[in-house]
């Protein structure tokens, strides 16, 4: 994957390089000239958010962004470098920087309705770093203009692959607990052998829609929703059924089972009369976790020079 990712980086370098050669082959406009390769760099500001076992709104649960809250989205952030190919195919190298969350508790309002889920009781929180490189097209430009024609405001669609790490993390007694290292649904253990320790850095695969507009001749502005498609669902540690809780001491330190045997089970501080019941469901390993970000971006185009 890390060999993609640095591919992917040279093939950016490439890009920009070649913009310093003179001969130069395309007119931008009556004022500037360019190659047919050109380059941006920049940076956005927008919000995060995601879809994952916990949370969500009222029913059992639904499919996709039905499921959505939106009051979760947390800021993010991000930088970007790409070579454009006559405006209409870009090879993009981006670092984005965010957080997500989801609590059951956001469901109290219609406990009735969603089948334990408020009742169970469980929140999550992870920062987010994703890298990703990404291939971004440009439809409206797969042809050619007259000069000073081309259209200001060009829809795509991007894609690609990324690498992003996590960490979920829940808060007993004012205190935040990372959740991975206490494998809260048994991961590893003998009596649970399908269930494998998941990794905190993992793939992912960033689709989405976006929108540019172009400023001036050095200043673009793009709107962009990017869902990013993950092979993991314990982005909130939640996936499967709950455990025997007294399986925690026989694998872990005792400090952290003594924090596993609390946060894998959470309905008793709702229900104090609860009974912890191993094998009974505790989230849905029938749908993948998933994040997504809308995100304002600003950047410079590289390389124009006076005719």
């Amino acid at each position: 994957m890390m060999k993609t990712i640095r591919a992917g980086a040279g093939i950016s370098f490439l890009l920009m390089a070649s913009l310093c050669l003179k001969a130069q082959n395309y007119y931008y406009n009556s004022r500037y000239y360019e190659g047919a390769v050109t380059a941006e760099f920049g940076g956005s500001i927008g919000m995060m958010n995601c879809l994952t076992d916990l949370g969500g709104k009222k029913g059992i649960g639904k499919g996709f962004i039905k499921d959505l809250n939106g009051k979760n989205s947390k800021p993010s952030y991000s930088i970007f470098v790409m070579g454009t190919w006559k405006y209409a195919l870009g090879v993009r190298l981006e670092a984005t920087f965010g957080s997500v969350q989801a609590a059951d508790s956001v469901l109290k309002s219609v406990a009735n309705t969603t089948g334990g889920r408020y009742e169970r009781n469980l929140s999550f929180k992870s920062k987010i770093s994703d890298f990703q490189l990404s291939l971004e097209i440009h439809p409206l430009f797969f042809r050619d203009y007259d000069e000073d024609k081309a259209p200001r405001f060009s829809p795509y669609v991007v894609g690609g692959v990324g690498l992003f790490s996590f960490d979920p993390q829940a808060k007993l007694n004012g205190q935040w607990h990372s959740l991975q290292p206490l494998h809260t649904e048994g991961q590893g253990f003998l009596e649970y052998r399908q269930r494998k320790p998941y990794k905190l850095t993992q793939i992912n695969f960033p689709v989405g829609l976006g929108v540019k507009y172009e400023v001036s001749s050095f200043l673009n502005v793009r709107l962009e929703l990017v869902h990013r498609i993950l092979t993991t669902d314990y982005l909130d540690d939640v996936s499967t059924d709950y455990i025997n809780p007294d399986l925690f001491p026989t694998y872990l330190p005792a400090s952290l089972a003594f924090f596993a045997r609390q946060l894998h089970d959470r309905q008793g501080e709702l229900n104090g009369s609860h009974i912890p019941a191993p094998e009974s469901q505790r989230g849905d390993p029938r749908d993948k976790d998933a994040f997504f970000s809308i995100q304002l971006k600003l950047s410079m185009a590289l390389g124009r020079q006076r005719r």
